[in-house]
């Protein structure tokens, strides 16, 4: 079983995919913290988040070697996450690690931007998780008070805007939901709300309401 996750910043994907895989005891894999990780060994060798043949070497050194997901996390390596993310080689030398990954024994859950579209388009279900981006940037803006930041509102939201435009705009895998998924609003959902909904999902008791229409149900989850 593999599920795919994928949605725009601080929608609740991840915290959503955590809890779906602890349910399921399937791994689970934040295929995000692969970008922070190449812009992260880009920074500390003191090369510039554009410089492309640098990008790829990072993200090709990811395969032989782990990273601390202490020092990926903040608003600076989300922002140095989504240029990195948008040049096309760096995803093509990631795609095959997200790929292996997911097809372990047993199935995975896998969260990002383009699961569902490009890494596992043979994913069922796939989640498309949304909410607004007010909600998105008080989301973001309480989990940088948690770990000590000082925070902005205006300048979360607006980091989180410029990370849509990018992202959905990219020429590689932009954001998008696949033609097949669930979409999951979570504007006005906790965590707990999320699950539950997410869960109905995966066991085929709520069908795909995408463009006004109604999906058929994964098979095998009914």
């Amino acid at each position: 079983m593999i599920i795919a996750i994928d949605g725009p910043a601080a929608s609740g994907k991840g915290t959503l995919a955590r809890n779906l895989a602890r349910h399921f005891g399937l791994p689970h894999l934040d295929t995000g913290l692969l970008y922070r990780a190449t812009a992260r060994a880009l920074i500390d060798a003191g090369h510039a988040l554009s410089e492309k043949e640098a990008a790829i070497v990072a993200a090709r050194g990811l395969m032989r070697a782990g990273f601390d997901e202490n020092l990926l996390r903040g608003q600076e390596m989300a922002e140095a996450a989504s240029i990195v993310a948008a040049i096309p080689e760096v995803r093509a030398a990631l795609a095959d690690m997200q790929r292996a990954f997911a097809r372990g024994p047993g199935g995975a859950v896998l969260d990002g931007r383009d699961i569902g579209t490009v890494i596992c388009p043979e994913a069922c279900p796939k989640i498309f998780v949304t909410a607004s981006v007010e909600a998105r940037a008080t989301r973001r803006a309480l989990e940088l008070k948690g770990q000590g930041e000082t925070v902005d509102y205006a300048a979360v939201l607006a980091d989180i805007v410029r990370r849509d435009e990018r992202d959905k705009n990219r020429a590689a895998a932009p954001l998008m939901a696949a033609k097949d998924a669930f979409v999951l609003d979570t504007t006005t959902l906790d965590a707990e709300a999320a699950f539950k909904a997410a869960l109905a999902i995966v066991t085929g008791s709520a069908a795909r309401s995408a463009a006004g229409g109604r999906g058929e149900v994964c098979e095998g989850y009914h």
